[in-house]
């Protein structure tokens, strides 16, 4: 899949690409509160600017005439048993989440064919601060719940205090650098960053992105509780029929009063949606099989590889499509290294380690071939490394050059040389040398320490049974150069309490950046995050070069230092081999009844066939149709 292209307008500088009117943005003066005469935009974006003018009249991506017709069923692996959509607690229902957007409304909405930019929802207009120490919304006129009271001021301040007092760690981990929201004005509201925080570029999507709730609605209700009764919502879809942990229904609301605003335009198109949720995967896949549900993502390559060779298929009422993503897929689940672990600090330990993986071969025999070679962190994206570094990628490199390897300056990064058959020698060759130069000898059949004769062992955990499997080369290969292991996929929870606290040798995990990724970075590879249990640094990633590189990643105020960063960065991590990178996906597995159209794009970030695609009668009629005939040719 090919990379984004470098926008031409990438050196505009970070100020004047967030607001899409002229540029421009109110500055206050010293003293003066912040959000003072806002200039407001459509919408807002980042490092690049917004693809749609101000006069849009909806995405690119939709068909604005698209008939309101028909059903989408889709499938939840799961249960849910709470529609209180913020706190920690329960297990939330579908449909009331921030992704699938169907009972809520939120501020702004973003658009899938643009890397980071947002437009307004249930806002009409948005603007930041210079420096992001303000965000100021105005509230859209006409916009209503669905008991036809009016969306207000009031209520986006009932939420964003809720939130606060409420809701969960995730919730209010995101909002940590919120010091205070105020309304002015019956439209408008301003949120103030805290002035003891960094500049942070995520911060108006942050806002932006929360589902909106009504103030008057759980007044006199406890917000802090689980609910199993379906508060009332603003957005193109209410809950008509529900059974707790199995099934949900809702209906498409004709006087949703944003059908025909800009974002919204030609999207949420059914008139009912139905989730139909499983205990057991494989019982998942016969119902999508036996045309129980309509449409979902296949996760597991063997799956992919396997499940989906039946009459229907062939007889093309079926579809198995990979469709490629204009998404940073980064590494499917590598293989990383406790570096708290004293035989693990030396990176000639660390390449020994990663030649003794053979990807070709798990990709063959275990995936199926479906995974690309994972070669960078921010891969299917202009932020991964290619070739030899740039000149802005020098300049960042250069004052650290005793401290990296030298194969950063001089050396694109590529798997270890394979055919995926057979023993791969040479490799091995090269790996036992490594362990010599580090102080490791096989004695008697067992890799011991020279100088103390302890044996070399290591203890890998995974969270699910697949991450403990896919070491399985790797496993064999430590096995013939005398390195004893232990495997284990504890429960979830455990498995998370262990990664938190260095418990293992080798884990794995998914690493899949956004693009905006610089606090997202610094909490996965900062030294401050490595003594910190609830950071994510759980490989112990000391590293002051890391950490240069992400503070430049998050200072930066073009796309193409933004891209000099991440790809400098993404050279250094690999070649410390902190990290085995094994794959990247090379799209999403998409698996449906052909009963619907749309407007295919492939520069999407997801595939949006619950909001953009519609009922198509005539395929409709011909799966029916085809369907009935291969049951009477049984």
């Amino acid at each position: 899949m090919s990379s984004l292209p470098v926008n031409p307008w990438s050196r505009t500088p970070l100020g004047s690409v967030l607001i899409a009117i002229a540029g421009v943005w109110a500055m206050p003066a010293v003293g003066e509160e912040p959000c003072t005469n806002p200039r407001y935009a459509h919408g807002i974006s980042h490092l690049l600017p917004l693809k749609y003018e101000s006069d849009f009249t909806h995405f690119a991506y939709v068909n604005p005439d698209a008939p309101k017709a028909g059903e989408l069923r889709e499938a939840v692996l799961g249960t849910f048993d709470n529609y209180n959509s913020i706190i920690e607690k329960g297990r939330l229902a579908a449909g009331y989440d921030i992704g699938r957007r169907l009972v809520y409304d939120a501020l702004l909405e973003p658009a899938i064919d643009e890397p980071v930019s947002y437009y307004g929802r249930l806002a009409q207009g948005v603007v930041a601060g210079p420096e992001f120490e303000w965000v100021a919304f105005r509230l859209r006129q006409g916009a209503t719940w669905h008991d036809g009271a009016p969306v207000t001021v009031d209520d986006v301040l009932f939420t964003f205090e809720a939130m606060q007092e409420h809701g969960s760690v995730a919730v209010r981990t995101s909002l940590a650098d919120l010091d205070r929201v105020f309304a002015f004005g019956d439209r408008e509201l301003c949120f103030v960053r805290k002035r003891d925080v960094e500049v942070n570029p995520t911060f108006p999507f942050t806002l932006g992105s929360f589902s909106i709730l009504p103030k008057h609605y759980w007044s006199g209700r406890d917000i802090g509780k689980t609910t199993v009764k379906a508060p009332l919502g603003s957005g193109p879809y209410r809950l008509a029929y529900a059974e707790i942990g199995r099934v949900l229904v809702y209906e498409r609301q004709e006087s949703y009063w944003g059908r025909d605003i800009p974002v919204n335009k030609g999207r949420y198109n059914f008139q009912r949606v139905k989730f139909d949720h499983f205990a057991d995967e494989q019982v998942m896949i016969e119902a999508h099989k036996g045309n129980v549900i309509d449409v979902r993502q296949e996760g597991v390559s063997k799956n992919w590889a396997t499940q989906y060779d039946f009459p229907a298929v062939r007889a093309g009422l079926f579809k198995r499509e990979l469709r490629p993503m204009a998404r940073v897929e980064g590494l499917w689940w590598p293989i990383f290294w406790n570096l708290d672990r004293p035989h693990l600090r030396d990176v000639r330990v660390r390449e020994a380690l990663w030649l003794l993986y053979d990807f070709a071969w798990t990709n063959r025999v275990l995936f199926y071939g479906f995974y690309k070679p994972g070669v960078s962190f921010f891969q299917n994206s202009p932020m991964a490394h290619r070739g030899l570094p740039s000149e802005k990628e020098l300049a960042l490199l250069e004052p650290w050059r005793d401290q990296v390897p030298p194969r950063v300056f001089g050396e694109e990064f590529r798997q270890p040389p394979g055919d995926g058959f057979g023993h791969e020698r040479q490799n091995i060759k090269r790996a036992l040398a490594l362990f010599e130069e580090a102080g490791w000898q096989v004695r008697d059949g067992t890799m011991r320490n020279v100088a103390t004769g302890e044996p070399f062992t290591l203890d890998f955990i995974g969270v699910s049974y697949y991450s403990i499997r896919q070491n399985l080369s790797l496993v064999r290969n430590l096995d013939r150069v005398g390195i004893r292991t232990t495997g284990v996929s504890p429960e979830v929870s455990q498995w998370l309490y262990r990664s938190r606290t260095g418990k293992f040798d080798g884990n794995s995990v998914r690493l899949g950046p956004t693009f905006t990724p610089g606090l997202q970075l610094r909490n996965w590879f900062g030294s401050d995050a490595a003594d910190h249990d609830y950071g994510q640094n759980w490989a112990r990633v000391r590293s002051p070069v890391v950490d240069s590189l992400v503070q430049s990643i998050i200072e930066a105020d073009t796309a193409e230092d933004l891209y000099a960063a991440t790809r400098a960065l993404d050279r250094v991590l690999l070649w410390n081999f902190y990290f085995i990178p094994l794959g990247s996906q090379p799209g999403f597995r998409l698996v449906h009844w052909d009963k619907f159209s749309e407007v295919r794009n492939d520069a999407l970030n997801r595939v949006p066939y619950l909001d953009a695609w519609w009922w198509d009668e005539a395929k409709a009629r011909r799966v029916e149709t085809g369907l009935a005939e291969l049951a009477a040719g049984e």
